[in-house]
């Protein structure tokens, strides 16, 4: 068997690389810089058509370095599938860091060292790619993008965009019903989609755009492909199974911990189980 992988970060990347923010930049009271940053998911090669605009790094992206590919992520590749693109993308974040608590994201979205890095990033996507399309998951990428097309590399930019609501929205939703949530996402993906059907160079033809219906069913998630991990990643890190979480509380002490000892188990740890249907050593032997 063969195995394909991403081949790592190119020279023209060594710059950025080398001199990305940390805590100085980032506080490290609303995001999580103890466990560094998350660059980026897709290709670096120059050959991408599409950008993903995203929000900030999870527990599943902490683990394998590359962001976007818990169901989130597999939510977006099946948006790319509906455009026809199986690989011609690139995806980068707003924030190199996750967010910690609720409000951060806000509080440090207009910061003037961090849209700067990010700018960086965006510019050199922008110039060593043909970009057709930029795609930004939810308000806080929206303003990133929005700060981006203020520079001169965003101006020249004739890249067609399109604001979608966050592919985890109705997680977040307490007004609403997760089924209310997830059809309202799913006609606001719709109606942003749809345009940019016709303007994307596709590596897998689709005739028309498809449209969602009012919930996800199969053949909506596309798996994240092995191509964007780096090597000898199991297969079971690109499953849609949750394999990853911030430290159960049972580690902070049982049912008696404080909320402070609960708390610093969840940032200090990361918990990783192999899902119940990749635990291959309960799979028969093949005589």
């Amino acid at each position: 068997m063969t195995h394909e992988f991403e081949i790592g970060y190119p020279r023209g990347f060594a710059s950025l690389l080398r001199t990305y923010p940390g805590p100085e930049t980032y506080p490290p009271h609303d995001f999580r810089t103890e466990w560094g940053p998350i660059f980026h998911r897709g290709r670096l090669d120059g050959s991408a058509r599409v950008l993903i605009l995203g929000q900030d790094p999870a527990a599943h992206e902490t683990f394998v370095r590359r962001i976007l590919v818990g169901e989130a992520g597999q939510r977006v590749q099946g948006i790319l599938t509906k455009l026809g693109i199986s690989h011609s993308y690139v995806m980068i974040n707003t924030f190199l860091y996750s967010v910690y608590g609720q409000g951060g994201g806000e509080r440090h979205k207009d910061d003037a060292a961090i849209v700067a890095y990010r700018n960086k990033w965006l510019d050199k996507l922008a110039k060593s790619n043909q970009l057709e399309a930029i795609i930004a998951l939810g308000g806080l990428a929206d303003a990133a993008h929005t700060a981006w097309r203020a520079t001169p590399t965003g101006q020249a930019s004739t890249a067609a965009f399109a604001h979608i609501t966050h592919p985890t929205w109705p997680q977040s939703q307490r007004t609403k019903t997760k089924a209310q949530a997830t059809a309202e996402l799913l006609a606001n993906w719709n109606t942003g989609l749809a345009p940019l059907h016709g303007v994307i160079t596709q590596d897998i033809p689709t005739p028309t755009f498809v449209p969602y219906g009012t919930a996800f069913v199969d053949g909506d998630l596309t798996p994240i492909p092995e191509r964007d991990l780096p090597a000898g990643l199991p297969d079971w890190t690109r499953s849609l199974s949750a394999w990853a979480s911030r430290l159960p509380i049972g580690e902070a002490g049982g049912p008696t911990a404080t909320p402070a000892a609960v708390d610093e188990a969840k940032r200090a740890g990361l918990g990783i189980k192999i899902p119940r249907n990749e635990r291959i050593w309960h799979t028969p032997t093949v005589p």
